[in-house]
Formats: C-alpha cells, sequence, structure tokens
C-alpha cells in the first residue's frame, strides 16, 4: 500500500480537480478523546457527507454497534454520492484523525487503491486559515447517482483485510501475528469498567496495547520515522498486525499509522471488544 495521507496543501490545490471526491466521515459520537466542539456546522467546500453510522454501517450485525457495510449496503451508498472508477477520493472528519481512517480502510476492503485521509482533518484545514463551507456539496452542487455496474471493476471484497472473533482467536498463538488495542490503558488493563454494558473490562490474551493517540501528533498522524519506532517496540518482528480497539473505529486509526510507517499485512478485527468482551466463549487477560 503506498502512503496513506494527503496533506492540506495538497488538497487545497487538488480542491477542484474533475476526479476529486473528498468525503466528510465525522461521527456523532466519539469515544477515547475529548470531542471537539463546533458552533455551528462547517466542511471544507465541495465534500460529500459519508455517514459511518448510518448508511456505511450494517445495523444488522450482531457484532458491534460499528460493523464494516455489506458489499451491497456499501456499492449502493457510493454509487450514491457519485463516486466513479475513476475517483480519487480523500477522506477528512471533523476531528483531526478519529472516524476518517475507518471509512478509508472501508473502502480499501472494497477494493479501491486511490483513497486517502487528509492529515489533520478539518481542525487542521481551520486552523491553516483555509476556506470553509456551512453546506454538503449536495446542497449546492448537482451530482449524479453513478451506475453500479460502472464500478464492477473496481469493487470487489477483500476478506483478507477483516477477521472475526474466530479467526482473531485462532491467531492467538501465532508467532507472526502481532495483535494491536487501541484502547486506552485503563481499559486494556480492566481497571475501569468499559462503557457498553453487559462487555467484560480486559483484553485478549498476548495483544499488546497501542492507545490511538499514541501515533498522533496534535491533529495528524506522526512522522514515518516516529511511527516506525512506535511499532519497532510492539510489533516489528511480525509478519500480519490485527487491529482491534472498542467497537473497530479507532483501530483504523492504528492501521493508518501502521501503513504509513509502511507495514504490508494489516488487519482489522472489526467486533472489536465490543464483541469479544460481551461473548463469555473467548479468554480475557487483565
Amino acid at each position: 500500500m503506498e502512503y496513506p495521507l494527503v496533506s492540506t496543501q495538497w488538497l487545497e490545490a487538488h480542491l477542484t480537480d474533475p476526479h476529486l471526491v473528498l468525503l466528510d466521515a465525522s461521527m456523532e459520537t466519539v469515544i477515547g478523546k475529548e470531542p471537539l466542539v463546533y458552533d455551528e456546522p462547517i466542511c471544507i467546500p465541495r465534500s460529500r457527507r459519508f455517514d459511518l453510522e448510518n448508511v456505511f454501517c450494517d445495523k444488522t450485525s450482531t457484532q458491534t454497534v460499528h460493523a464494516l457495510p455489506t458489499f451491497e449496503q456499501f456499492s449502493q451508498g457510493i454509487a450514491q454520492l457519485g463516486i466513479e472508477a475513476d475517483s480519487v477520493i480523500v477522506i477528512y472528519d471533523n476531528q483531526g484523525i478519529y472516524s476518517s481512517p475507518r471509512a478509508w480502510w472501508t473502502f480499501k476492503v472494497m477494493g479501491f487503491s486511490r483513497v486517502y485521509v487528509l492529515d489533520g482533518g478539518l481542525p487542521q484545514w481551520i486552523e491553516e486559515d483555509r476556506i470553509t463551507s456551512s453546506r454538503y456539496q449536495a446542497e449546492g452542487v448537482d451530482y449524479g447517482p453513478t451506475d453500479i455496474d460502472t464500478l464492477a471493476d473496481v469493487l470487489q471484497y477483500h476478506p483478507e483485510l477483516v477477521m472475526d472473533a474466530q479467526a482473531v482467536l485462532s491467531r492467538i498463538e501465532d508467532a507472526e501475528t502481532a495483535i494491536v488495542d487501541a484502547r486506552g490503558a485503563p481499559r486494556f488493563l480492566g481497571q475501569v469498567s468499559e462503557p457498553r454494558p453487559g462487555v467484560r473490562s480486559g483484553h485478549i490474551p498476548r495483544s499488546v496495547n497501542l492507545p490511538f493517540a499514541q501515533v498522533l501528533d496534535g491533529n495528524k498522524i506522526k512522522t514515518t520515522s516516529e511511527l516506525q519506532a512506535i511499532y519497532q517496540g510492539l510489533a516489528a518482528d511480525k509478519s500480519a498486525r490485527i487491529f482491534s480497539c472498542g467497537s473497530g473505529i479507532t483501530a483504523c486509526i492504528l492501521i493508518l499509522a501502521s501503513v504509513a510507517a509502511g507495514h504490508k499485512n494489516p488487519i482489522l478485527y472489526d467486533g472489536s471488544w465490543a464483541d469479544w468482551g460481551s461473548r463469555n466463549d473467548l479468554p480475557i487477560e487483565c
């Protein structure tokens, strides 16, 4: 995978490119950090809304509240957003780097290669005094839905990029696999109660803890050399890395950081601790 982020400078220079599709993947619910709150709705001009919590989420799943969308859901959703086979997709969120990596990884799982995260997101864009808007592109500039058939050469589900609990369980003793948990240390160590009712405290046996804030520098991702140093101490000798968190959102921040550091084989445990911790048939450590 190539470097997965673009800068605010790059985005501003390419904002009117005909093949660029800019997606706002901000979430209403923010867990694990103090959320940034805005006085009024605001976005980057020409943005389209990528709704992770309602549209691009499989609400029929029993694994987690934020399950990846089904292939059909995703296909129909991006077609409605006017995304085409030759689109270059840039994704951001209003917290800096929080939910945008989840949207980025969703596109990767579904076969898209030309998809990137805006480093620093909306806060960085505002901090640099770049132009903003109060409405999404669909409200001000028409774009028609895409014929799903034209996306056939791009859309391809990649099951190797995502795992369920049984697959993770089968890899716990694998010496070539690292399981990395993005939750804060108190939750990982079972020192505090989980925010979701009925979910046990602790972590997946043999997993290691890397709170997602540790790969960030303010609103932005840390440098490649800094990220390589972080992973050097955790999983440098592992050929595969499985990433988990509370419900599958912030694990994708660690996936983004892992790819930015040059690793080629990241995997998302989509159910994450909301799934694992709610099942009494699965082992835990504290």
